[in-house]
C-alpha cells in the first residue's frame, strides 16, 4: 500500500506549510528517514524526511505552493507497486507575491480571476484587475482616495511607474486628492525590507506572551571559578569541545529534574508538567530565532549533551531542522554571552513556564570570606509565567541551579 506524504502540523495553532524545495524528484528511490522535502512552516524550515522506503511519485505540491496540514503532497510506492487510480486533480494553489496578496485583500479581490503573464501574480496586476472594474469619481469624504480619479495627472503616471495604488492612499491634496508626493511616500515605505515567516512568527508568538503571561523575574549572581574548571578538565578528559552552554545545559536539567513545577505550561486553566526533561536552546539566525530542543537532556553525558548541541544549532543555523527537532520542549535557555552581555530579561517561550537568560563570565568584585575579591561571576536571570510558576518555586529552582554552577561536582554525590 502505498504510503503518503503529508503536510505536517508541528504546532497546535499552525494551519498550513509552505513547499520551499524537493530534495527528491518523482520517480527517485527513497529510504524511510531519508529528508526528500523541505517546508516552511509557522516556526522554522524543516526537512521532512520520508514516511517509508520505495519511489516517490504523485507530487502534487510544488515548490512555493501553500498547504493546508494533513494533505497528501506525495506518494511512496514500493517496488512494482502500482499507483491508485488518480483523482480529479484539486485546484493549484494560487502563486501571488505577499504585495499581491495584501492589496487584494484589501480591495476585495479574487486572485483566481487575476490575470497575469508570468508563473506569479504581482503587484501590478492585481492594480490592472481593480483598474479595470473601477470607475474614477471623486474623492472620499474622509480625504481617502477612494477611486483613481482622486490623484494629480503626475500622481497617477508616478504611480503606475512605481506600481503603487493610489486608492490605498490617504492623499494631501485638495479635497484628500493624492499627489504625487504621497506617491512617492508610499513607494519608498513598499521598498523597504520586509520580513520572512519565521520572523513575523516570532514576532506574533512574542507579543502573545508579552501579553497574556504575567511576567515576573529573578535574578542571581553566581560565582562560576569552579564551573571554569570543570570544563577545562572535561575537555582534557573527553577531547570533546565543551562549552559553557553545554555545562548550563547538563546543570539545568539536573535542577529540573528535582525542581518538575518549573518543566510545566499553563493549559486550558490548569498547570500541565512534562514528563521528560526536554530542554530548547534559543538560537539566532537571519530570518530570526529558533528554538531547537535537546530531548530528555537529563539523561545524556556531557559529551553526548556537546554532540546533539553542535548538531542543532548547526543545522538550525542552515536551516536544515527536522520537524522532531523542534517538538517538545519544557524549557528554554538563552546565553548571550558570547555578544558581551551583563544580563537580560528573556521572553517566556510559550507554552513554556520559564526561560533563563544567561550573560557573560566577567571578573567582577565580590565579597570573599568577608573581603573584597576579584572572581569570575555569572548573572542569570529567570523569567516567569506567574500563572504556571511562582516566586517561591521558582527561586528554589534558581538557587538549586546555583548551588549546582558553584560546586558542578555536587553532580556525582
Amino acid at each position: 500500500m502505498p504510503a503518503s506524504v503529508i503536510m505536517p502540523a508541528l504546532e497546535l495553532a499552525q494551519e498550513t506549510g509552505k513547499v520551499l524545495r524537493w530534495l527528491k524528484a518523482p520517480g527517485d528511490t527513497v529510504r524511510k528517514g531519508e529528508p526528500i522535502v523541505e517546508i516552511e512552516t509557522d516556526k522554522v524550515t524543516v526537512e521532512i524526511e520520508a514516511p517509508a522506503s520505495g519511489v516517490l511519485q504523485d507530487v502534487t505540491a510544488r515548490a512555493g505552493d501553500v498547504v493546508p496540514v494533513g494533505k497528501t503532497i506525495a506518494l511512496i510506492l514500493a517496488p512494482g507497486e502500482a499507483a491508485a487510480a488518480p483523482s480529479p486533480p484539486a485546484a493549484a494553489a494560487i502563486k501571488a507575491s505577499p504585495l499581491a496578496r495584501k492589496l487584494a485583500e484589501q480591495h476585495g479581490v479574487d486572485l483566481a480571476r487575476v490575470k497575469t503573464s508570468g508563473g506569479r501574480i504581482e503587484k501590478a496586476d492585481v492594480l490592472a484587475h481593480v483598474e479595470s472594474r473601477t470607475e474614477s469619481v471623486a474623492p472620499a469624504a474622509d480625504g481617502t482616495a477612494a477611486r483613481l480619479g482622486a490623484a494629480s495627472p503626475k500622481a497617477r503616471r508616478l504611480a503606475q511607474e512605481r506600481g503603487v495604488d493610489v486608492r490605498a492612499l490617504r492623499g494631501s491634496g485638495p479635497g484628500g486628492a493624492v499627489l504625487a508626493a504621497d506617491v512617492a511616500v508610499a513607494a519608498a515605505r513598499a521598498d523597504a525590507p520586509g520580513v520572512g515567516t519565521v520572523w513575523r512568527i516570532m514576532a506574533e508568538r512574542m507579543t502573545a506572551s508579552w501579553t497574556t503571561a504575567p511576567h515576573f523575574y529573578l535574578v542571581r549572581e553566581v560565582n562560576v571559578s569552579r564551573l571554569v574548571s570543570w570544563r577545562e578538565r572535561a575537555s582534557k578528559r573527553t577531547g570533546a569541545r565543551l562549552t559553557y552552554t553545554d555545562l548550563l545545559v547538563k546543570l539545568v536539567a539536573a535542577a529540573l529534574s528535582a525542581h518538575p513545577r518549573v518543566n510545566a505550561s499553563w493549559r486550558d486553566g490548569a498547570i500541565a508538567l512534562n514528563a521528560d526533561v526536554n530542554i530548547g536552546l534559543a538560537v539566532a539566525i537571519d530570518d530570526g530565532l529558533v528554538v531547537p530542543v535537546i530531548h530528555r537532556a537529563d539523561t545524556l553525558s556531557l559529551v553526548e549533551l556537546a554532540a546533539r548541541r553542535e548538531d542543532v544549532v548547526g543545522r538550525a543555523q542552515a536551516g536544515k531542522l527536522r520537524p522532531a527537532d523542534i517538538q517538545g520542549g519544557g524549557f528554554t535557555l538563552s546565553n548571550l554571552g558570547m555578544y558581551g552581555v551583563d544580563a537580560f530579561n528573556a521572553i517566556v517561550n510559550p507554552p513554556q513556564a520559564a526561560i533563563l537568560a544567561v550573560g557573560r563570565i566577567a571578573d567582577r568584585v565580590v565579597a570573599l570570606n568577608g573581603r573584597p575579591a576579584v572572581q569570575p561571576t555569572l548573572l542569570l536571570t529567570l523569567s516567569c509565567d506567574h500563572r504556571a510558576l511562582d516566586g517561591a518555586r521558582g527561586a528554589q529552582f534558581l538557587g538549586a541551579l546555583a548551588d549546582l554552577i558553584e560546586e558542578p561536582l555536587a553532580l556525582l554525590v
